[in-house]
């Protein structure tokens, strides 16, 4: 087999923006041994790249996606051909026609500040003057992007076809892949050849970059790919009068690119006619498998028959918005393939069960070659230089990869592709599909569930209303109020005052076995673990570059057997692919689950309910032991992530609901309630106790993320040790805001302002009921507490000041007790 050194053979699938993208990546980086296969012929095979109108808008919610589209944006502005660049740097223009949208650009024009994206909130009259077509009346204002613009898909397939090749790549139209071959070994599988109609190509990784036939080519290697292909309508306009010599055929365009997203719709000119994209139609599913090949199509394989009747709606929005449509038709249109996945994101990422197979899948133009640039570096240097875990092809649950939940969330996602969508906003089916054994008990206090993994998870109850009356709490705007209850608030007083029970069982647990366990998770994570059974270490894993991949609370229950507190499964996969044969590694999390007993009455509560001391001196901080509550067998954890004393709680799924049955009927006398992941975590950020994924992820390393109490230089070689040594003085760290205004709330990825610019954005933030102020954490270059700054909130600069950490019992008298 080749190696680095020599060059790896890499075959791509798929020759549209995401292959030509990649091919021209991987070869820049010197794997030049790079075969691009494609069925249809280059450059436009018939994908959705063949038919994609272009519109690039790099602003979202997500960090990831944004730096995406800014480097797509970037490299496609630096490509030619022919003396036409493959961008139209036209910018972009989004309409608000309600309050609501309004409001919406104005968080947006946040994110834009936070990710570093010009953008510029504008009236009517600028609307106008933007898009003269457009009737201002209905408009209350835009968000304007001037660094957006027109991808020239095809055309950039073609100038990266020619780069890749002058460096000694090859791509190959007409050839339809049939099969994946693959070698099998006690590691399990390796990919070691694609075959095709026209010969079989030896391969050390392959890479699916077949847009929406991703699925298709996922059976071939026995991998399942979560991935909906589904039709978008796009429709031109007859010519018009008013843009008559207007636009350069060439360029095509010369106003922004438009988003009308009350209505689902965008637009963008074609020289003198006008291109409408519309989701405002029902879903409209195909299946992968059925497609039909490019000369058997009418069109192109991507292209389906125009639904006037779907389209019939958007063409009275569209003739509302811009008046000058009422004296024109729909001359054509087709319902365009292209692919959504449960969560809207990406999959990307190699297979564990097959090595060498990689996904670059569900992927827009707007975003292909950030993406094509995140694989080959991960493929190259063995991590992508930007957190990409929310695109990980391992992030989804076994209970979200079902046919059934990809259809019904990718279709879902396809219907919320504009609309205004809270942070916190649950999903609405499959509901329920993962419930922890103390569901029933939850849903007789009146839980209020929010949902995360397909799990249901309690945000409050409103059994514990009547305690609210009792707490002063400021009135919240209309959107930090959405699923929110001033019951949080007497949730979180109460774990503070007495005590309350949390329903963890969603967390993820991981056991760890063998003769050589020990070995294992000291060489693959920060922390000394090196302790007697019964201890418990916080650690974290990192990547070879010091960056934080997760972490990580370990149990060592026995010698050579460890309970692992983690994050998602691309921890399990992760130490799966590092494990050695004397290691055994196992997802616990479906058939256990747990209860956090947090309080100052916590072992006023616990410690009639066991023989073994529970005191603070017969059972220590960070200390674990297997005993028994009541009837119930369980592993006794002493942590807290809420500042309280306490115990986490661990039992079989089976004797779950015996458990909370016991604390409840025992915590009656000390006034126990249960609480909700609202309160959680409004405690959790009072203690400054960080959450992988949100606060850190590989872009940070664990001494500016504030976690370097975790890391042990002296323990020995582990994954990441010597790039922490080679590392400078922090330039950012992620520091702690108290907002000023009592009243004041933000909810997170808000720009913070430092003199006046932007210098971070927030990771979390929540109303801190102890302290009467909001809680937010931020990425910042290092400041001094007391430096007052400010968090732009819907336009708003609400200012906030630097605070010493830990924010609430900096001396742990309340959990040391």
């Amino acid at each position: 087999m080749s190696t680095q050194d020599t060059a790896p053979r890499v075959v791509v699938i798929g020759a549209g923006i995401v292959g030509c993208s990649l091919a021209d990546e991987l070869t820049a980086r010197g794997w030049t041994d790079v075969t691009v296969l494609e069925q249809g012929p280059l450059p436009a095979p018939g994908g959705s790249t063949s038919h994609a109108p272009g519109l690039v808008f790099q602003t979202g919610p997500s960090k990831t996606l944004t730096a995406f589209a800014t480097y797509t944006t970037q490299k496609f502005g630096s490509l030619e051909v022919d003396g036409l660049s493959c961008f139209n740097p036209v910018g972009g223009l989004e309409l608000a026609t309600t309050p609501e949208r309004w409001a919406d650009l104005h968080r947006k024009a946040g994110y834009a500040a936070s990710w570093g994206i010009r953008a510029e909130l504008v009236g009517p009259a600028r609307c106008k003057e933007l898009w003269p077509l457009i009737d201002e009346s209905r408009v209350l204002g835009g968000l304007h992007t001037p660094d957006d613009g027109l991808a020239r898909a095809v055309l950039a397939c073609r100038a990266q076809i020619e780069r890749a090749r002058a460096r000694g790549a090859r791509f190959l139209d007409r050839h339809t892949v049939t099969g994946i071959e693959r070698e099998d070994g006690p590691m399990g599988g390796r990919v070691t050849a694609v075959v095709t109609d026209r010969g079989t190509f030896p391969a050390d990784h392959v890479v699916s970059a077949a847009g929406f036939w991703g699925p298709v080519i996922g059976r071939m290697a026995g991998i399942d790919i979560p991935l909906l292909p589904l039709a978008h309508q796009y429709a031109k306009t007859e010519p018009l009068p008013e843009l008559a010599g207007v636009n350069d055929p060439r360029t095509e365009a010369s106003k922004p690119i438009l988003r009308f997203q009350d209505r689902d719709l965008y637009f963008r000119e074609h020289t003198d006619r006008i291109g409408i994209g519309s989701y405002a139609h029902r879903p409209l599913p195909v299946d992968a498998f059925t497609v039909p090949a490019y000369d058997d199509a009418e069109e192109m394989p991507s292209s389906y028959p125009f639904t006037e009747d779907d389209f019939a709606p958007s063409w009275e929005d569209c003739r509302r918005l811009l008046p000058s449509l009422r004296d024109t038709e729909v001359a054509e249109g087709f319902n365009g393939v292209f692919s959504f996945t449960p969560d809207g994101m990406p999959v990307l990422g190699e297979s564990r069960a097959l090595r060498g197979f990689w996904l670059a899948e569900a992927v827009w133009v707007t975003h292909s070659a950030g993406v094509a640039k995140a694989v080959a570096e991960w493929m190259v240097d063995g991590r992508p230089s930007i957190d990409v875990h929310d695109c990980d092809l391992t992030r989804f649950e076994d209970a979200q990869r079902s046919p059934a939940y990809v259809a019904d969330r990718g279709a879902q996602q396809f219907v919320e592709v504009y609309d205004v969508l809270h942070p916190l906003q649950p999903m609405e089916q499959p509901r329920p599909l993962r419930v922890s054994p103390f569901y029933a008990r939850q849903q007789g206090l009146g839980a209020v569930f929010l949902e995360g993994g397909g799990w249901e998870r309690p945000h409050w109850y409103e059994a514990n209303a009547p305690l609210a009356a009792g707490v002063e709490v400021p009135e919240r705007d209309a959107w930090s109020a959405r699923h929110w209850s001033p019951i949080a608030a007497a949730e979180a007083k109460a774990t503070r005052e007495k005590v309350a029970l949390y329903d963890m069982t969603p967390l993820r647990r991981l056991e760890v076995s063998g003769p050589g366990a020990l070995d294992f998770l000291q060489r693959m994570t920060s922390n000394n673990l090196a302790k007697k059974p019964g201890s418990v270490t916080y650690t974290l894993l990192l990547d070879e570059a010091g960056g934080i991949r997760s972490d990580l609370t370990v149990a060592r229950l026995a010698p050579d057997r460890f309970q692992v507190g983690a994050n998602s499964p691309a921890d399990l996969d992760w130490l799966l692919r590092h494990a050695p044969d004397d290691v055994h590694l196992r997802d616990i999390t479906s058939g256990t689950c747990c209860i956090g007993v947090w309080g100052p009455l916590a072992r006023e509560l616990v410690q009639p309910l066991t023989r073994d001391d529970f005191s603070h001196e017969g059972f220590g901080y960070f200390k674990a032991k297997e005993t028994y509550i009541g009837h119930v067998p369980v592993t006794a954890m002493r942590l807290s992530y809420v500042g309280e004393l306490g115990w986490e709680l661990y039992t079989g799924a089976d004797t779950g609901l015996r458990l909370w049955d016991t604390l409840w009927e025992a915590g009656q006398r000390h006034g126990v309630i249960a609480a909700g992941r609202s309160a959680f975590n409004s405690l959790r950020l009072e203690k400054g106790y960080r959450a992988w994924g949100h606060d850190m992820t590989t872009e940070h390393d664990p001494f500016e993320a504030g976690v370097g109490f975790a890391v042990r230089m002296n323990k020995g070689d582990f994954v990441g040790r010597s790039a922490l040594e080679a590392k400078g003085p922090a330039e950012r760290r992620l520091t702690a805001l108290l907002l000023d205004d009592p009243a004041a709330v933000v909810l997170g990825k808000e720009p913070v302002y430092v003199d006046g610019v932007p210098a971070g954005y927030v990771t979390s933030a929540s109303y801190g009921y102890t302290l009467g102020r909001c809680v937010a954490y931020a990425w910042l270059p290092p400041l001094e507490a007391g430096t007052g700054t400010h968090i732009e909130y819907f336009g708003e600069k609400v200012p906030a000041t630097v605070a010493e950490e830990p924010l609430f019992d900096p001396k742990m008298t309340r959990i040391r007790r």
